[in-house]
């Protein structure tokens, strides 16, 4: 679900109250035509609930399950998609651009 910064990070805030654990992932990266802007996040929970958006939609499935993992391992990841990345066009991004996006557990 996209949703403004300001309400992603304010639904981070309540789920770590409520005792979940999560993890925030943030577009750093955008080379050519990218679907969001740097700075643009998803907020991820231990069971794969989320709000926000990295990607328009297009990549939001490979992120919440890599953020996942990053939960449970403890460790940020860098990932990064592409037109040309065989797994982009498996989760969708076929905008003919690129993005990076960090996945940090929040502890």
């Amino acid at each position: 679900m996209a949703a403004p910064d300001h309400t992603v990070l304010e639904q981070a805030s309540e789920w770590l109250k409520a005792g979940r654990r999560i993890a925030i992932a943030t577009v750093v990266e955008t080379w050519g035509s990218a679907p969001q802007p740097i700075g643009s996040q998803l907020v991820i929970d231990q069971e794969g609930n989320f709000i926000g958006s990295v990607s328009g939609g297009c990549v939001e499935g490979a992120v919440v399950t890599e953020a996942v993992d990053v939960i449970a391992a403890g460790k940020p990841k860098l990932l990064n998609f592409g037109v040309a990345d065989e797994t982009a066009w498996k989760v969708g991004l076929a905008c003919g651009g690129r993005i990076g996006v960090y996945v940090e557990p929040v502890v």
